[in-house]
């Protein structure tokens, strides 16, 4: 049963959850949880929604608050579904994450690393390279809305400024809800996706039905006035052309390796650039390639990885799922001059055996960099090759999106793949969100 209500009580919080809500325990037993809400603090917490095990509500007074609370820097922070950390010292949601990636490897999978790695941290604001912003013509709030969805909604926030989108894209905000009320047909205008490189911003705009010549002239124009370029995207991802084909490419740089990266608006990329770079270093630290060894990147992408990597070892391997992201690994390899010592194949990863995986040949160090899904498929394909008395790979440097997908590919690893978890940590890529973005060192036993 399922009931909605507007009681409130005074709790104490005890912990945070996965998203950044306060936990408390009532008497009965029945869990709590209030957004806005921190570890330590008195609160009286306002119940919107009850069920027979858990409420949910949100936090609307204060007897005692918690060092940690900050002001948010942002005006919307609490409607905006954009961040739900703001209200947390940045040190502290880094420590929450670390915390929080622990009780994953321990309790899902009875597995402790060796070492807990020092988090990767960088800037806390403007950092957001990449963002999907919804568009909506609201006529009850005046027109037009551009922005992140309004926490636990499908409405699109009433945002005029954000703090952790880069400060040029985020004074846009409201010049872009003018350009779209403007155009012909702004109720088919249903999301703009944002990519920054090193020196273009682009916009995708996504269309449901054909612009108007008048539509595509004012696109150029507001171009033009405000340096970033228009991408159109009739259909799926792959119908995305740029307004002006003379446009320069996107691009990124990894100054460490001399690479640099070209991208398309909707290739996936880091939205971090900083703290991509940051990660791609320590991964490569970790890894330790050597000259002579062979390296395989698995999920490649890109070649994130895969190019760095090579400007090190002998010779590397990208495996990626889709051939297009395959052939365009291969295009950036050759751009920079790495094609000789890389080859880049297509692979369901997903659907891996201990066969397929030799059918890929011996490789002396593994990098794993999976969506959110985790890389079971491959762990247990890796299992199965020991077993078998196949070359496994003395280190594995395992990058992660989802600490319960990689605590649960780190108990495989560990308990049937005879590996030993030396070290992991946090990368701190979307600050004040809850995502939690990780890596893991694995070493043959």
């Amino acid at each position: 049963m399922n009931t909605t209500t507007n009681s409130e009580e005074w709790l104490r919080i005890e912990a945070l959850d996965l998203e950044a809500r306060g936990v408390a325990h009532r008497a009965d037993g029945k869990v709590v949880f209030a957004a806005g809400a921190l570890p330590g603090e008195e609160v009286r917490v306002r119940i919107t929604r009850s069920k027979a095990k858990w409420e949910q509500g949100e936090a609307v007074a204060w007897r005692r608050a918690a060092f940690t609370r900050v002001q948010p820097r942002c005006p919307h922070f609490g409607v905006c579904g954009g961040c739900s950390m703001q209200h947390i010292d940045p040190q502290a949601q880094v420590a929450f994450k670390q915390r929080t990636l622990e009780d994953d490897l321990w309790h899902l999978a009875q597995v402790r690393p060796q070492t807990m790695l020092r988090p990767l941290a960088g800037p806390s604001w403007g950092y957001r390279h990449r963002a999907r912003l919804t568009v909506r013509l609201v006529h009850k709030k005046g027109g037009v809305l551009v922005g992140f969805h309004e926490r636990g909604s499908t409405y699109v926030a009433d945002m005029r400024s954000c703090a952790i989108l880069p400060p040029h894209v985020s004074a846009l905000l409201l010049p872009l809800r003018a350009l779209i009320a403007g155009l012909s047909c702004p109720d088919r205008l249903p999301q703009i996706e944002l990519a920054v490189g090193e020196a273009q911003t682009v916009f995708v705009l996504r269309h449901l039905e054909p612009l108007a010549a008048a539509d595509l002239k004012a696109l150029a124009v507001f171009g033009l006035e405000h340096d970033v370029q228009w991408w159109l995207q009739p259909g799926g991802p792959h119908t995305a052309a740029p307004l002006d084909p003379q446009d320069p490419p996107l691009a990124y740089a990894l100054p460490e390796f001399g690479v640099r990266m070209p991208f398309k608006p909707t290739d996936f990329t880091q939205v971090n650039h900083r703290i991509n770079q940051a990660l791609v270093s320590r991964a490569l630290r970790l890894l330790a390639p050597q000259a002579n060894e062979r390296v395989a990147d698995w999920f490649c992408g890109l070649g994130n990885f895969t190019l760095p990597l090579a400007t090190r070892a002998a010779q590397v391997l990208g495996v990626e799922g889709s051939e297009a992201l395959v052939q365009r690994a291969r295009d950036n390899a050759a751009a920079n001059g790495l094609q000789r010592n890389t080859r880049f194949e297509t692979r369901n990863l997903f659907d891996m055996d201990a066969s397929a995986l030799q059918q890929l040949g011996a490789f002396d160090k593994w990098l794993v960099d999976p969506p959110r899904e985790g890389a079971l498929a491959l762990c247990k394909a890796l299992v199965e090759a020991r077993a078998a008395g196949l070359q496994a790979p003395a280190r594995i440097v395992y990058v992660s999106c989802n600490p319960a997908t990689l605590a649960r590919d780190a108990g495989m690893l560990v308990h049937q793949g005879g590996y030993a978890l030396k070290s992991a940590g946090v990368v701190n890529m979307f600050p004040h969100t809850s995502h939690i973005e990780s890596i893991a060192v694995f070493e043959r036993a």
